[in-house]
């Protein structure tokens, strides 16, 4: 598989481009009522700045684990673990080199009714620290016209490891080149965070949101209040008063700010990181496109952050010859 090789997947109406380089999501074009298109994903146009570091997680699978972990330390099993220190005193998205700096192999590409691709990524024991060897694959598909959907599942071979997968792409539903997102209104169907200490890791505790900035159980522009909320959101939502649809719960809702696109997030994941792009600061992007602060929103659903050290957040634990699974469906409206 060459690390450069960057896919189609398209129905007519939506095209992605994704390269096999982090399972990664580089374009995605997506019509308004009028059948304009725009691409709403932050990105760039080559590979090399994603393969370069360059990249802020744009549009990637990270992996083993999504998030932070405190300390870099947890023990599992009476063993400890450590893992790289990469986000102040954190382990951040899988460590120095998670599963958005790897090549995954693409084991399947198919076209007609339900185009989709199958990418498949073997992570060692030992790898960025964690314990066991783990294959992990993430199918991208469009089941109808516009809708785009990825199913990402793990399978722990032979120890038990956190496994906890999210995708990362920054969506600007105006378009990726249209400057900040302040004015897209959001929904979130969560009725509580997980509030964090100074170092963005989660205190433990679940609070409601009602009365406080946080609260999106209807929907607000997202610069409404962010200057209430020091350095924008960058927080864990408990998914909880969502409407299922065949075993998914309804997320997020997310539109511009001239209603022109919208998109609902469907997900079987127990939260969701909302983050604001608060430290993207004059990235240089596709077609030259320069992502300021805000220039993009990611609704990554997830297990909670720091879970494997929080007894009381829902286990991110996979045993040996289990499996992880996570649903994730994007659809789009005009």
């Amino acid at each position: 598989m060459a690390a450069e090789e960057i896919l189609e997947l398209s129905n007519g109406r939506i095209t992605a481009k994704i390269a096999a380089w982090g399972a990664t999501i580089t374009s995605l074009l997506v019509p308004d009522a009028h059948g304009n298109l725009a691409d709403v994903v932050l990105g760039f146009d080559t590979l090399e700045p994603y393969m370069k570091g360059i990249s802020p997680y744009f549009g990637c699978i990270v992996g083993r684990v999504a998030n932070r972990i405190k300390d870099g330390k947890f023990t599992l099993n009476g063993v400890e673990h450590s893992l790289a220190i990469n986000n102040g005193p954190n382990s951040l998205h899988g460590g120095l080199k998670g599963f958005d700096k790897v090549v995954w192999d693409v084991v399947e590409h198919k076209s007609g009714e339900c185009p989709s691709i199958t990418f498949q990524y073997h992570s060692k024991d030992g790898e960025e620290g964690y314990p066991g060897d783990v294959t992990v694959r993430a199918t991208y598909s469009l089941p109808d016209s516009t809708t785009l959907r990825l199913d990402m599942e793990a399978v722990a071979e032979n120890k038990a490891t956190p496994i906890n997968l999210a995708q990362h792409t920054y969506w600007n539903l105006a378009g990726h080149n249209s400057g900040d997102t302040l004015d897209h209104s959001i929904q979130i169907l969560g009725k509580h965070i997980t509030p964090v200490d100074e170092n963005t890791i989660p205190t433990g505790e679940i609070m409601p949101v009602k009365d406080t900035p946080f609260d999106f159980t209807t929907a607000h522009k997202i610069g409404a209040r962010i200057n209430d909320v020091p350095g924008g959101y960058d927080h864990n939502y408990v998914l909880d008063c969502g409407k299922e649809k065949n075993g998914l719960k309804h997320a997020a809702k997310l539109k511009d700010s001239s209603n022109s696109r919208s998109l609902d997030l469907w997900t079987d994941a127990p939260g969701m990181q909302f983050y604001t792009a608060n430290y993207v600061d004059g990235i240089t992007g596709k077609g030259g496109a320069v992502y300021g602060k805000h220039s993009g929103v990611c609704l990554e659903t997830q297990g909670f952050p720091n879970a494997i050290n929080q007894p009381d957040f829902p286990s991110v634990v996979v045993q040996p010859g289990e499996k992880y699974k996570h649903t994730m469906l994007f659809e789009f409206s005009a």
